[in-house]
């Protein structure tokens, strides 16, 4: 039976059997400066069908989300990082709420707004 004794400074669902080295901080860099560089690739050259390059950014940046979720900030779904996980889940969740919650006001507010022709009369 392999019960472990949380350690005096270890934070809940770290092993400290896990080794995250330099190696693995590399991986993550390149795979990040290489993803960043064909955002900017895609954004730019004319090979890019137009309309289509919004859906490819967007993907890009969904690929660097997960290289930063698992090579910098260590979180997978391994059975003792559940915790993690959940709170990262949460966080998503709630900013996803408050962005597209705002988003829904202004729409809200600029379709009831007074067209601005009408305003101005109103002022004379």
């Amino acid at each position: 039976m392999d019960m472990q004794v949380q350690g005096q400074g270890q934070a809940p669902g770290v092993d400290p059997r896990e080794r995250h080295g330099a190696r693995s901080y590399l991986i993550g860099l390149m795979y990040a400066v290489a993803l960043t560089l064909a955002s900017f690739w895609a954004a730019t050259t004319p090979l890019v069908y137009a309309p289509a390059v919004p859906v490819l950014l967007a993907t890009l940046a969904i690929a660097q989300m997960g290289v930063h979720v698992s090579f910098f900030l260590h979180i997978s779904s391994a059975p003792d990082q559940a915790n993690n996980f959940l709170a990262l889940a949460f966080g998503v969740f709630v900013s996803g709420l408050v962005v597209f919650g705002s988003m829904m006001i202004m729409s809200n507010l600029n379709h009831n707004m007074m067209p601005m022709d009408e305003l101005m009369k109103m002022q004379r």
